[in-house]
């Protein structure tokens, strides 16, 4: 999360970053991505941008003034709700699920996000009624953790509020290692000489290097063929 405050304080720039499941990247964007940015964008007054990749998570990143990312997050928190509420329809579960985020903040704010003895933490459910839960772990590979708030939508967007007003008191310090998402590992299957992988119900040609050392391997091992017995040496 990083801000700029201009003179007086009055306008504060933000950009905080989400981390979101595929399905969850999916439901915000709708089927159009380029149309959703520039809806959302126009909507909102912040810009988005989702992290590219063929990976299991995706980095949700929303810049813009303090009022503009309020209202992007209460567009995604709704969202999310109309997302469980549909979901149920076709469920027999009684009890409807809160709507949880994954705030991605540098592990540096997390101990003023916590508090001392967790006091700051405890006012932030109390004052707003949504959970907030701080990875003790970093995510992998990074300097950042992950913050996850439950809740009703309004709940969702008055702990946001608060939890920025703690991001923009205390600065990370540091330098960040930014978190990013590993690619999804595909199976790969060898038929033929030729290397797949299975996305879907089809069989894709794998477009690395795997085919050709699997090649190589089979020129270079030398394979009896069943049925038959390895020729004996004289003498």
């Amino acid at each position: 999360m990083e801000s700029k405050v201009s003179e007086g304080g009055l306008n504060v720039t933000l950009t905080i970053r989400l981390l979101m499941h595929g399905k969850e990247v999916g439901s915000i964007i709708g089927k159009v991505r380029m149309t959703f940015k520039h809806v959302f964008n126009a909507i909102s007054g912040a810009r988005i941008n989702i992290s590219e990749g063929n990976c299991p998570e995706r980095i949700v990143t929303i810049t813009g003034p303090t009022d503009a990312i309020f209202k992007a997050f209460a567009m995604i928190a709704y969202k999310f709700e109309e997302d469980i509420t549909n979901s149920m329809s076709n469920s027999t579960a009684t009890s409807k699920p809160p709507v949880t985020l994954r705030l991605v903040v540098p592990a540096s704010q997390c101990g003023s996000l916590i508090g001392k003895g967790g006091s700051k933490i405890k006012e932030i459910r109390e004052s707003t009624g949504a959970q907030v839960q701080v990875a003790g772990d970093m995510l992998p590979n990074s300097t950042e953790r992950a913050v996850t708030i439950s809740g009703t939508p309004d709940a969702i967007i008055q702990c946001v509020k608060q939890i920025c007003v703690v991001m923009l008191e205390s600065p990370p310090k540091g330098a960040t290692i930014p978190y990013r998402p590993k690619p999804a590992s595909t199976p790969v299957i060898f038929a033929g000489g030729q290397a797949y992988t299975i996305q879907g119900q089809y069989a894709i040609p794998h477009p690395d290097q795997l085919t050709k050392l699997h090649q190589l391997a089979m020129q270079q091992t030398p394979f009896t063929p069943l049925g038959q017995t390895t020729p004996a040496f004289p003498g």
